[in-house]
C-alpha cells in the first residue's frame, strides 16, 4: 500500500520487519529495515528504486494499485545492489521498453546481476529529466557507498533521493523522522553510518560539499532505507559532516575474548584503572563473542581510544578477536588510539599479534601493551590498573 509524501510523490517501498541480518550476515539489523521506493506523477511518471529480490512479485503487485505500469515512463535506478533493483526483473516483465536511467556503473552492475540488456539510459552529474512541472537532476556519488551509486534531486518538491546516504537499518510504522522514536532513529543512523561509510568518510564530506555548493533547497530527504527526514532535514547532513571529520566522543572501549576469564578480569581491572583518572570519561566493555560484532563497530567508531585483548592460543590469538580487528582494519578508522592485552599459560603472544594488527587498522597503538601469566592475581590486576592509568593519561 502506498503511502503519499506529497501531492505528486508516493512512497512504494517495503518494511522488513523481520530482517535481522544484512550483507549477507556481516550487518546486524535488531530493528529489521525497509526497502524504499517512490513513484513521482507528473507530466510524466517516474520509478524510482525497487525493492529487495524477494518482495518482487508483492512490489509489482502492489505498483499495479497505484498506477497502470504501462503509465510509468522512466525508471531511476540510484545503485544497482539488489535490495533497490530487486524488482526490476519481474516489473520489465510487463514494462520491457521503459527507459532505465542509472550512472555507468549502474549500467555494469545491474548487467552483472540480471544479464538483461534493458532500455539503459546513461547520467551524470548535472544531467536533468523533465517531468512537466518538476524536474530530476542526477548527482553521482561514487563510492557512497558503490562506484554506481547516485543521488537525485526534485525541484518544485525540492526532495533529495538519497539512495544509501542518510538511512537507517530501521523498520518503523512511521514514516517521517518527526514521528519516529529519536533515540532509536539516531542509535540506527550513527550504526549505519559507523559500519557502512566509515571507510569512504573523505569521500562523504567531499560530496556533502559538492552537493551544497548547488545551493538546492532540501524540503525532505527521503532514503533507501529508514526513515525520511522531513522535520529540518539537513540536521542528519550536518551529523555526516560531523561524523565524516576523524569523529570520536570522550570514550574508551575495551573488546576482548577470553577462555577461561583470566583476559576478561585483565580487561576489567585496566577499567577501573581508567576510570579512576577521570570519571569523566565513558568506558565500556564486550566479550567479542558474545556481542554483536555491529554494535561493538558502533562503539569504536565513537571512541577516541580502544584496547584489544586475548588469551594466546596456538600462538596466535582467539578467532572472535582475530574477526573483529579484520572488520576494524576494514572500517579504516581515524584519530584513535590503542593498546593490547591478554593473559597466556606458555607462550604468550597474544598481545605481540594484536599490537601489530591494530597498527595495521591505522591505529596510534601508545605502547607495547600487557599481558598476564594465567588467571591474574592481585598483584597482575594492580600492574593493569596502573596499566590503565597510564594509557588514560597518555591521551
Amino acid at each position: 500500500m502506498g503511502r503519499k509524501i506529497t501531492d505528486k510523490v508516493t512512497w512504494i517501498g517495503k518494511i522488513d520487519w523481520e530482517l535481522r541480518t544484512f550483507h549477507g550476515e556481516e550487518l546486524s539489523t535488531h530493528k529489521g529495515s525497509s526497502y524504499n521506493a517512490y513513484l513521482i506523477r507528473d507530466k510524466k511518471n517516474v520509478l524510482i528504486d525497487t525493492v529487495w529480490l524477494p518482495y518482487a512479485k508483492e512490489f509489482v503487485a502492489n505498483l499495479k494499485k497505484e498506477i497502470d505500469l504501462k503509465e510509468i515512463d522512466y525508471i531511476v535506478i540510484n545503485h544497482g545492489e539488489i535490495d533497490h533493483s530487486g524488482a526490476l526483473l519481474e516489473l520489465m516483465k510487463e514494462i520491457p521498453d521503459t527507459p532505465i536511467y542509472c550512472t555507468s556503473n549502474g549500467v555494469k552492475s545491474l548487467k552483472g546481476h540480471y544479464h538483461q540488456d534493458w532500455n539503459f539510459v546513461e547520467v551524470k552529474t548535472g544531467d536533468e529529466l523533465d517531468l512537466g512541472e518538476s524536474k530530476l537532476i542526477f548527482v553521482e556519488a561514487r563510492m557512497l557507498h558503490w562506484p554506481d551509486s547516485m543521488f537525485t534531486y526534485m525541484t518544485g518538491e525540492n526532495i533529495l533521493f538519497s539512495n544509501d546516504a542518510f538511512g537507517q537499518h530501521y523498520a518503523s510504522e512511521h514514516l517521517f523522522n518527526d514521528l519516529a522514536d529519536q533515540n532509536e532513529l539516531y542509535n540506527e543512523a550513527i550504526k549505519y553510518y559507523g559500519n557502512i561509510l566509515t571507510p569512504f568518510s573523505p569521500l562523504v564530506k567531499k560530496k556533502i560539499e559538492e552537493v551544497l555548493s548547488f545551493n538546492l533547497p532540501v524540503n525532505m530527504i527521503c532514503t533507501s532505507h529508514g526513515i525520511i527526514w522531513r522535520d529540518n532535514p539537513t540536521q542528519i547532513i550536518e551529523k555526516y559532516i560531523e561524523w565524516a571529520n576523524n569523529y570520536q566522543e570522550n570514550q574508551i572501549t575495551l573488546l576482548y575474548d577470553t577462555m577461561w576469564e583470566g583476559t576478561r578480569r585483565l580487561g576489567e581491572a585496566i577499567a577501573e584503572g581508567i576510570k579512576s583518572v577521570d570519571d569523566k570519561v565513558t568506558v565500556k566493555l564486550y566479550n567479542i563473542s558474545r556481542s554483536d560484532k555491529n554494535d561493538i563497530l558502533t562503539e569504536v567508531f565513537k571512541s577516541k581510544a580502544i584496547l584489544v585483548g586475548s588469551p594466546t592460543i596456538n600462538k596466535g590469538i582467539l578467532h572472535g578477536a582475530a574477526g573483529i580487528l579484520e572488520m576494524i582494519k576494514g572500517l579504516s578508522f581515524k584519530n584513535k588510539k590503542a593498546a593490547a592485552f591478554g593473559c597466556y599459560g606458555w607462550g604468550g603472544e597474544s598481545v605481540k599479534i594484536i599490537t601489530e594488527e591494530l597498527k595495521k587498522a591505522g591505529f596510534e597503538v601508545v605502547n607495547d601493551g600487557i599481558r598476564a601469566q594465567w588467571n591474574p592475581n592481585e598483584e597482575a590486576k594492580t600492574k593493569a590498573r596502573e596499566f590503565g592509568k597510564e594509557f588514560a593519561s597518555m591521551l
